[in-house]
C-alpha cells in the first residue's frame, strides 16, 4: 500500500486550513486517512505550521512519499534535512552526536531568520499603523478647526464715523450764514 504524506483540506471559500495525514495514495483529497501529524494555516504571516515531529520522521523513514507541497513544508520544519542526516548515520558518514548537532545548529539559524522575519513584519506594521494615527489626528484637528470657525459667534461689524473736516473758507461762510 503506497503511502503519501499530504494536506487534507478544511476550513471555508477563500480561507483553507490544512490537515497534514498520511493517507493511501488511492484514497480522496479529503478522504480516509491513516494518521494526522500535524496542521497547516497559510492565512497566517508567517504561516503557522504544527507538526508532529517524530512521527513525520518515522512515516519518511517507513518510505512514505509526501506530496510536492509537503515536501516544502517537511523541508521548512527539519525533517527532510534530519532524515537526511540520520541516513548518514546509517552508512557510517559520521556518528550520531555530530549529526544532532549538525540539525541543532542547523535549526538555530533557520530559527534565527524567521524570527527576524516576524520581527520586520512587526516593525513594519507598527509603523504603518503610526502613520495611519499622525494622518488621522491632522484630519481630526482640521475637522475640529473646522467646526470652531463655524460655531464662532458673528462679531457685529461697527462702521467708524467719518469726521469730515471743514476748510477755513467754509467755515467763515458759516459763520457768515449764522449771524444773518
Amino acid at each position: 500500500m503506497p503511502t503519501r504524506i499530504r494536506l487534507q483540506r478544511h476550513g471555508k471559500k477563500g480561507k483553507p486550513f490544512y490537515q497534514i495525514v498520511i493517507a493511501d495514495s488511492r484514497s480522496k483529497r479529503d478522504g480516509k486517512y491513516i494518521d494526522n501529524i500535524g496542521s497547516y494555516n497559510p492565512n497566517t504571516n508567517p504561516a503557522t505550521i504544527e507538526l508532529n515531529f517524530e512521527s513525520a520522521v518515522n512515516w519518511i523513514q517507513k518510505g512514505a512519499q509526501p506530496s510536492d507541497t509537503m515536501r516544502a513544508i517537511l523541508s521548512y520544519k527539519g525533517v527532510m534535512m534530519y532524515d537526511h542526516l540520520m541516513r548518514g548515520v546509517a552508512k557510517g558518514a559520521f556518528t550520531e552526536e555530530v549529526a544532532k548537532e549538525k540539525f541543532a545548529n542547523w535549526q538555530g539559524d533557520k530559527d534565527g531568520k524567521i524570527q527576524g522575519k516576524k520581527d520586520s513584519l512587526a516593525t513594519a506594521k507598527e509603523k504603518k499603523d503610526a502613520e495611519i494615527l499622525a494622518a488621522e489626528v491632522e484630519v481630526n484637528a482640521k475637522r475640529a478647526a473646522d467646526i470652531a470657525a463655524k460655531n464662532k459667534p458673528e462679531e457685529p461689524e461697527v462702521e467708524e464715523e467719518t469726521i469730515e473736516e471743514v476748510s477755513p473758507a467754509a467755515e467763515e461762510t458759516t459763520e457768515e450764514k449764522a449771524a444773518e
